[in-house]
């Protein structure tokens, strides 16, 4: 008989698990059902709190215990597929609306638990793209780091064999979208996000060249001089936050001196069609 999941640690409980799968799906439903009723408690809980950058001051157990049960899930959701249909999802939903009222480590874990569900294949970027780079507007380095770098590595992992163009043409339409859009946190994101892209000559193609081309004419001047910077070669595309509060220091591509080729007639031919 096995032992009450209570008596095993999560790690030990993991091992076991992958041994003999069948033999702890009562505790793997015992510790699903938990995460639920913490993931509640804890939405309740931000309720009733002032919601603030840094998060909000919940009861640090309920946190933990979410956190500590997410990222155990994620890591037997291959083992059972069946049971965690809804972890991906449930995992995403926390994040898209409760992201601003989290504390910074709970969101960066539960983040952590969604992209190795992407790494596995479990999940597709496509359906959390848009979510990462709206995590990336929060303010908070540490999260804008993690989910930035798990975007620029999954789309270069994803072209490193053969290029999907369909896949491609699909992940680059939501970073078109959110580039044209009046938000500027997310535009510059996006921006950010296309410059590496191309840098790496991941995306080395018309479509993205126009798209950086496009963003020279952004209602923002602050990404319309961004845009122009990576064009003409000018030093770097500055990645820090306005605010006093938050990181002001170089930081992704902003350490990278941009090595885009693009003609000027290319410039003036996207100009000409925003016009």
């Amino acid at each position: 008989m096995n032992s009450a999941p209570e008596k095993l640690t999560l790690p030990l409980l993991q091992s076991k698990m992958k041994c003999d799968p069948e033999g702890y799906e009562c505790e793997l439903v015992l510790l699903y059902n938990q995460f639920k009723s913490s993931m509640e408690l804890f939405k309740q809980q931000a309720s009733l709190h002032f919601t603030s950058v840094g998060g909000i001051g919940s009861d640090p157990s309920v946190a933990k215990d979410l956190s500590d049960r997410a990222m155990f899930l994620a890591h037997v959701t291959h083992l059972y597929p069946k049971h965690l249909i809804e972890f991906p999802k449930q995992l995403a939903d926390l994040l898209n609306s409760s992201s601003k009222s989290l504390p910074s480590g709970l969101r960066c874990h539960i983040a952590q638990a969604l992209i190795l569900l992407i790494n596995r294949k479990m999940v597709d970027i496509q359906e959390n793209l848009a979510l990462f780079v709206e995590l990336q507007t929060l303010g908070d380095r540490t999260l804008r780091k993690l989910t930035f770098s798990h975007v620029i590595h999954s789309i270069k992992r994803m072209n490193q064999k053969h290029k999907n163009e369909a896949k491609n043409r699909a992940l680059q339409k939501i970073l078109f979208v959110l580039l044209q859009q009046e938000d500027e946190a997310k535009a510059k994101r996006s921006l950010i996000t296309l410059c590496e892209l191309h840098r790496r000559k991941v995306w080395f193609d018309e479509r993205t060249a126009n798209a950086i081309c496009t963003a020279c004419f952004h209602s923002s001047p602050r990404i319309m001089i961004a845009a122009l910077s990576f064009l003409l070669d000018y030093e770097k595309i500055e990645d820090g936050e306005d605010d006093s509060d938050e990181e002001s220091g170089e930081d992704d591509v902003a350490s990278q001196t941009s090595q885009v080729i693009l003609s000027k007639e290319l410039v003036y031919k996207v100009g000409e069609g925003t016009n």
